[in-house]
């Protein structure tokens, strides 16, 4: 399947949203202090309405469908979680800036291609993350899997390793 093809194939699904093990919400928002921690951003091209994340932020309700908008500077991204999140996290790969985040499945497809082979860094996350609501809230458990962020470009990955978030970081590009 072409990227055209992913794209037109994606559309009608939610942006900036993780589907639930209950399927009650495909919603769940960055917690502030990871944002927080990682510094000012360009574009989130994935958001939603009333959670700054970046400068610019591409919301489903206002702009449509960020991956077919044009992408600047450093991205923040937060990709809908299932099998979109790997057109999601290509498109990242490709434009090189930014960091994203997404559960620690090492051994998927996804990872081995967008992350092992074209990152430059990842920070394991120590513990689960406890996503938040749209209303702001934080969700009532857990993520259920464990997290990582995963830095494009040689800037965002000194972002991970200096970081105050806790967990393991690894360089996987020329990172000094």
């Amino acid at each position: 399947m072409s990227a055209v093809e992913e794209i037109q194939a994606a559309k009608g699904r939610s942006m900036g949203s993780h589907q639930s093990a209950a399927m009650i919400t495909d919603r769940w928002l960055t917690p502030r202090h990871v944002l927080d921690a990682m510094g000012e951003f360009d574009l989130d091209p994935c958001g939603a309405p009333g959670w700054s994340t970046a400068k610019t932020v591409y919301t489903p309700e206002t702009h449509g469908d960020g991956l077919t908008l044009q992408w600047h500077g450093r991205v923040w991204l937060n990709p809908p979680y299932g099998k979109q999140a790997t057109i999601w996290m290509r498109r990242l790969a490709d434009h090189g800036n930014g960091t994203a985040l997404i559960f620690a499945r090492t051994e998927t497809r996804m990872f081995f291609e967008t992350v092992w082979n074209r990152a430059s860094a990842v920070l394991f996350l120590e513990g689960r993350l406890t996503f938040v609501r749209p209303d702001g809230t934080p969700a009532k458990a857990n993520g259920g899997a464990p997290s990582v962020l995963i830095a494009y470009g040689e800037s965002d990955a000194l972002k991970l390793k200096h970081c105050s978030i806790p967990g393991q970081f690894i360089p996987l590009g020329m990172v000094a």
